[in-house]
């Protein structure tokens, strides 16, 4: 079982995010990577990521964080944040560039950020990922067809895999589109969860159902997005057993056999088994 996307490297797990990672070893999970959604996240990624030979990690500037990039954030500022990240980025346990794309979901703490500068951080991104040849790992929430169409001006620059959408929603139509171009669909504990989410009109199983195991990854997004029946406490990469194990039963797919070919497909995306 691989998680591809947690953040061990933000402060809920800062007092026992090691064993947190082991509790996930013993259970069976065999590799995590962990996620940056700003210049010092991604940097604190990386350093976890050489502390467990089977921890990795991705970089970027999460679209949320997008209007924060060369201001006081996160106890630094974040100036030359691009050049920043691609130093951060030719680390050799880093294995993609993420989590990047659009947001244009309304948050308390932050409103929607300005869209022209979520896409110019989003293109920026893409580009220093053709540049270092890293798959991306892309974050969507209400902008599914800006991202789309964004990428199909950027295909040329996209790699012959060219990465996953974490934390797979939206409709059908929208699935076809990214399958078509090519990318693999990260699902997590929120596909246990009842009814739609917040601004959707299509049930995660369903999307589940629809998409090929062929091209299935499964991801925690810990500490957020608790499956059930655990939902309400903070999530950890151990679930990812429990996001599978749902998986499973939704497609009809022996477990075992979930858990084998998910694990291939990250391993074919960001290259787990090369010599990080």
């Amino acid at each position: 079982m691989v998680d591809v996307h947690c953040h061990l490297n933000l402060h809920a797990f800062d007092s026992d995010w090691e064993e947190v990672a082991n509790r996930a070893f013993d259970s069976g999970v065999t590799k995590i990577i962990n996620v940056g959604t700003s210049i010092p996240s991604s940097r604190r990624a990386v350093e976890l990521a050489h502390k467990f030979p089977n921890i990795y990690a991705i970089v970027g500037v999460h679209p949320h964080h997008a209007d924060k990039t060369d201001v006081e954030f996160e106890g630094e500022i974040q100036k030359d944040w691009l050049t920043e990240l691609e130093k951060i980025a030719k680390d050799e346990k880093v294995v993609g560039i993420g989590e990047i794309g659009l947001d244009y979901y309304s948050y308390k703490s932050n409103g929607i950020v300005d869209k022209k500068v979520q896409v110019d951080a989003f293109v920026a991104q893409i580009e220093l990922a053709h540049k270092l040849k890293l798959p991306l790992q892309i974050h969507n929430r209400h902008a599914g067809m800006d991202i789309i169409e964004i990428l199909k001006q950027h295909k040329s620059e996209l790699l012959k895999i060219p990465g996953m959408f974490h934390c797979m929603s939206g409709n059908l139509d929208f699935l076809k589109e990214v399958l078509e171009l090519g990318f693999y669909v990260g699902f997590d504990g929120n596909i246990t969860y009842p009814g739609l989410a917040p601004g959707e009109i299509t049930q995660l199983s369903e999307l589940v159902k629809y998409t090929p195991i062929e091209r299935i990854v499964t991801e925690t997004d810990s500490p957020f997005l608790t499956p059930l029946p655990h939902r309400g406490s903070r999530n950890e990469p151990s679930h990812v057993i429990i996001v599978a194990r749902f998986i499973a039963q939704t497609k009809g797919i022996p477990f075992e056999k979930i858990t084998k070919i998910t694990s291939e497909n990250a391993s074919n995306i960001f290259k787990l088994n090369a010599n990080h």
